[in-house]
């Protein structure tokens, strides 16, 4: 017992130094993200017949458990997760695979694991999206002095077309699908690949787009994409642009300063699909107005500046990619979960980061941040000292 005490006495001693060196601005600013998240559940899911206190108290034990991986990840070194890179594609393959037997379908999509010693879901591509970072900045990183070559960007598409491809055909989830893409756009972008590759790859989608059209969108995917660009094919609002149209009476509904938190029409009444989750935006709208909206967006835009300003600093390639990747993801989903709620982006349910309930969601993003804390408290690789060894002093031809 006393040995225990002991270790766990170390233990609690090496958090606390962590914590010292992470990155307090960032987590700050995630903090803050986080605890307006919770009020906004709060008034969202005040009108359900099974009260707030649930969702709220999940979002508060998952928010701990996040910001202890937030401090957990930055006391590991990146280069420490690139060593490992065969291993991160295993997991990934492992958690997508285990969909088939243990996944469960929520609206539509079997994205979540349940077991039954567990008394919560995990979104498996929530993880997934962590170490794909992991493992495109180290495919890159190793390929630094020729990443525009062919078989630089066939390695690294191949990553991207594993996990893109597992993950849908999968569970159906085109959208977090598309962060794996936005993602591997973000980094080889910031990484330096050469623009012929990106115009190719334009010509590639645009010839290739019919035939996922054809071939791979349910009938229920392509029409919430052509009512974007064709209005008529729902005029009246009661098909694909259902949700959509709701969420945007809530969001103009709420004029400058809102209608008052807790007393939003629509939200109150539950009217709203989601309004805890995928459309919390739109209930932010109509309750706080556009003030509240802009407070949101400008949060939310600091902390993916933050990410950038982190790698920007860095001087290491791989460390750099990696907060890169995690400002990319965090922007598309932002982008996206928007973009549904004003009626310009497809309805392919993006949570918004920090804000929207989920336990999965923000465990995963306080850890995927974690990874950018850790490159703030280490911008210069530092595990490559463990394969210098001192000089070797010879006397006589003897080694002392």
């Amino acid at each position: 017992m006393e040995q225990f005490r002991l270790r766990l006495k170390l233990f609690a001693g090496k958090m606390l130094e962590t914590f010292r060196q992470c990155d307090l601005l960032l987590l700050l600013l995630c903090v803050i993200a986080t605890a307006f998240g919770f009020l906004m559940i709060a008034s969202a899911t005040a009108g359900y017949s099974e009260g707030s206190l649930r969702y709220l108290a999940i979002q508060i034990i998952a928010a701990a458990a996040g910001i202890f991986f937030y401090v957990l990840i930055t006391s590991i070194d990146t280069d420490t997760f690139s060593e490992h890179r065969t291993v991160l594609v295993i997991i990934n393959a492992v958690l997508l695979l285990m969909l088939i037997p243990f996944g469960v379908t929520v609206n539509g999509n079997r994205s979540w694991l349940r077991f039954p010693f567990l008394p919560f879901n995990i979104q498996a591509a929530e993880i997934c999206k962590i170490t794909f970072i992991l493992i495109l900045a180290s495919v890159m990183s190793s390929r630094q002095n020729s990443l525009s070559h062919p078989l630089s960007v066939g390695l690294m598409l191949g990553h991207l077309i594993l996990l893109f491809g597992m993950n849908y055909l999968i569970s159906g989830d085109l959208g977090v699908s598309l962060i794996f893409a936005f993602i591997f756009l973000g980094m080889t972008f910031g990484g330096g690949v050469h623009g012929f590759w990106f115009l190719l790859a334009i010509g590639i989608v645009a010839v290739a787009a019919p035939v996922a059209w054809n071939f791979f969108l349910a009938d229920y995917q392509k029409k919430r994409i052509a009512v974007l660009f064709n209005p008529s094919l729902d005029p009246y609002g009661t098909g694909a642009m259902y949700h959509t149209i709701r969420a945007m009476r809530s969001l103009t509904g709420g004029g400058l300063t809102g209608q008052g938190l807790f007393q939003g029409n629509r939200t109150q009444a539950g009217a709203l699909y989601a309004q805890h989750t995928d459309y919390i935006f739109a209930a932010i709208g109509e309750e706080l107005g556009f003030l509240g909206c802009a407070a949101v967006l400008l949060l939310l835009g600091l902390i993916i500046a933050r990410c950038v300003w982190v790698g920007i600093r860095s001087q290491d390639f791989l460390r750099r990619l990696v907060c890169f990747g995690a400002a990319s993801a965090l922007f598309f989903q932002v982008l996206i979960n928007v973009g549904m709620c004003l009626g310009v982006a497809p309805v392919i349910g993006l949570t918004l980061p920090f804000i929207s309930y989920g336990g999965s969601s923000i465990i995963t993003l306080y850890a995927m941040l974690g990874l950018v804390s850790g490159v703030y408290a280490r911008p210069a690789p530092t595990a490559r000292e463990r394969y210098i060894h001192p000089p070797i002093a010879y006397y006589g031809g003897i080694s002392q």
